[in-house]
């Protein structure tokens, strides 16, 4: 199983993210970082991704090899983190096969409504559990 992880800007939800998947899931499963910049790279791989890349083209050409993808929504907003989710990023992500956990984070200007709060440990810990759900549908 292949987890696409994605943030951008200083990459500090994609990093809690690799950490609790780390902690939580078994060292088979591949994660793959995918920083809209380095540092967000760089930061997802000291939590331990098992490879990772960056940019707006790495993006794109990664998400198709992922089961999984989990991020923040702004990954599919365009222009979203200050700009670093281009429309491009934002297309390629909505437009994966891979199967999408958003964290519902509000980005300025946008707010998630009908959504309980809950703090992001909390939200990261529930696409977990989809994700382990998952797994276990495919061990016969």
């Amino acid at each position: 199983m292949i987890i696409a992880v994605i943030d951008g800007m200083g990459g500090g939800i994609g990093a809690q993210i690799v950490t609790q998947l780390r902690q939580e899931l078994s060292l088979e499963v591949e994660i793959i970082a995918l920083g809209a910049n380095a540092t967000a790279t760089e930061k997802m791989m000291r939590a331990r991704a098992t490879r990772g890349a960056s940019g707006e083209n790495a993006i794109r050409v990664s998400v198709n090899l992922a089961d999984f993808i989990l991020a923040p929504i702004s990954v599919v907003v365009p222009n979203a983190m200050m700009g670093e989710i281009t429309p491009a990023i934002a297309e390629a992500v909505a437009g994966a096969r891979a199967h999408k956990l958003l964290l519902p984070i509000n980005q300025p200007g946008f707010q998630i409504v009908g959504i309980e709060w809950k703090p992001l440990t909390k939200q990261i810990s529930a696409a977990i559990g989809v994700i382990r759900a998952a797994m276990e549908e495919e061990v016969p």
